[in-house]
């Protein structure tokens, strides 16, 4: 007898920005799902804000892989390598713009790496596509959405007005009056932006037909999609502060220029992040780098898991409390897991991820998981085996072999201290005199350890702040 088993696709909801509510997500081609994420402009080190839509577009990424298969799935996520900033940053330093940029751009992957990340696809700098952003601006004059004056190009909203304003609910009128724009008098209208300016001799610049200058800044997105994903693709993403102007700047010229294509069918932006109740700003002393809190010990897995309890479009207080608390998630269920190797992703324990990426709700299920293992028992969905309570955890980027290096070195010294207090116990309650017991006890919480004693054994887990030095003292 021949059992065929019928798989069934799972169904996937994304809350689309465009439309205002959750929808099934319909890939275009399911043999090629494309997704374009804005990247970070590159002038410094990437601040905890800068990292929450990497972390939020990575599940998202590692779960479209899951679903329709790593082959699958072409994801674009773009360096701004030219800028304002940056050639600030040049002036103040006397660096050269391109070791700045070579340097940061690195820097960021690094930071980006430690938090289990996936690298995208393609990582397309916008120094490398000005050509295409250049035959992209001629398009545009050509079609009447762009004009030419004073060494500048600038689109024209008007040409596009049933367009204009669509992604992020506004008018064009109501965007005049409560936008804070450039006046320029070249401008036909104050809502009209800048596709391309001159650069002076110190600043780079390519020739183009309107003289030497460099692209405005929401150009290079379009360009660059365009000629990585086509006229037309899945998922377009990225942080809410970006929905206006620099999204909807994109859809205004890429849909003008490509008329024949839809831009982008899915629109997702995550939230924006806090700092202990309060918006990250340097002059109250509560702005972190990414660097900054890897240096200060905190594991970039750590970090990740913080983020994920949130759901991205919901804004995120980062808080030590939660840093700590994640801290000890983690170790446990890294010891729980032991060196199991990943087995299959349990459908069931991922349907939170299907529902708009809840990530808050898949970590709750993966703490029912560990609870299982931990005390041998079932979850109410069935039996849970280490290996696929790892491979679920991947999913969401938790428990990756690379990222989990920080959890293994404290906890292989143990094992000595482990039996050296249980037999300690032992004889304890043979002469009835707990005194050395309580004396190690509290030696090993006063170096961070967790102390859990049993009939059969004794147990110390590392906690925040465990510190192996002072194992040495006991």
């Amino acid at each position: 007898m021949t059992t065929t088993d019928t798989v069934t696709q799972p169904v996937i909801k994304l809350h689309n920005t465009k439309t205002r509510k959750k929808e099934v997500f319909t890939p275009i081609d399911p043999e090629n799902v494309r997704m374009y994420v804005c990247g970070p402009t590159v002038y410094d080190r990437a601040h905890l804000g800068n990292a929450r839509p990497v972390v939020v577009f990575d599940v998202l990424y590692r779960l479209l892989r899951h679903v329709y298969g790593a082959d699958h799935v072409t994801y674009a996520r773009n360096f701004t390598d030219v800028d304002d900033k940056i050639n600030a940053r040049a002036a103040e330093s006397g660096r050269a713009i391109g070791e700045i940029t070579a340097e940061t751009t690195q820097w960021f992957l690094d930071d980006m790496g430690a938090l289990g990340a996936l690298e995208p696809n393609h990582m397309p700098r916008a120094t490398e596509y000005i050509p295409q952003m250049v035959a992209m601006i001629e398009d545009l004059i050509t079609k009447g959405h762009a004009y030419a004056a004073e060494g500048h190009v600038l689109f024209a909203v008007d040409s596009w007005r049933e367009g204009y304003g669509k992604l992020s609910g506004r008018s064009v009128d109501d965007m005049i009056a409560g936008a804070r724009v450039e006046v320029a008098p070249y401008k036909k209208n104050p809502m009209d932006f800048v596709l391309w300016k001159p650069s002076t001799d110190d600043l780079p610049g390519w020739d183009s037909p309107w003289g030497r200058g460099r692209p405005g800044w929401h150009i290079e997105c379009s360009a660059m999609s365009y000629e990585l994903l086509g006229d037309t693709f899945d998922i377009h993403g990225g942080g809410n502060d970006l929905m206006f102007p620099h999204h909807e700047n994109e859809i205004a010229q890429s849909c003008c220029a490509h008329p024949e294509g839809e831009f982008a069918h899915y629109w997702l932006h995550n939230e924006m992040l806090q700092v202990e109740g309060k918006k990250m700003s340097k002059s109250l002393g509560n702005f972190f780098t990414v660097h900054d809190l890897l240096e200060q010990g905190i594991p970039g897995e750590v970090i990740r898991f913080v983020f994920l309890e949130t759901h991205y479009r919901k804004p995120m207080d980062w808080t030590s409390e939660k840093a700590e608390q994640a801290e000890r998630t983690l170790r446990k269920w890294r010891r729980i897991s032991g060196d199991a190797e990943p087995g299959k992703p349990s459908e069931i324990e991922l349907l939170p991820l299907f529902d708009d990426l809840n990530t808050p709700l898949a970590i709750q299920r993966l703490r029912a998981m560990a609870r299982a293992i931990e005390n041998g028992v079932e979850t109410p969905e069935g039996p849970v085996s280490k290996a696929d309570f790892v491979a679920t955890a991947n999913v969401l980027g938790l428990l990756l072999p690379e990222t989990g290096h920080w959890a293994d070195a404290p906890s292989a010294d143990l094992t000595k201290h482990e039996t050296r207090l249980f037999e300690v116990r032992q004889t304890a309650m043979e002469a009835k005199d707990f005194s050395e017991v309580d004396r190690l006890k509290t030696a090993y919480m006063d170096a961070g350890l967790e102390v859990r004693m049993s009939k059969t054994g004794v147990e110390l887990v590392p906690g925040p702040g465990f510190d192996p030095a002072k194992l040495d003292e006991i």
